[in-house]
């Protein structure tokens, strides 16, 4: 579920409204998050972390039937 783009972006806004909170219990830069998201058919999810995690060259479980976007 979801395009690389699509989890980057996602990946992005979170990101930056976890900072956005100013925490202390936060670290100021590169936060740690994992979220799961469930799609409505039992097959269809995401997972989505930060950025950083892994770069633009080096993206996670490319999915080509996510990347086609033909819905």
């Amino acid at each position: 579920m979801f395009s690389q783009e699509q989890k980057r972006l996602i990946a992005e806004n979170i990101e930056a409204l976890l900072l956005s909170f100013n925490h202390p219990e936060m670290p100021k830069e590169k936060p740690v998050f994992k979220i799961h998201i469930e799609g409505k058919e039992s097959w269809s999810w995401a997972d989505i972390e930060p950025n950083w995690k892994y770069g633009i060259d080096n993206p996670p479980n490319v999915n080509e039937f996510n990347e086609r976007n033909l819905w």
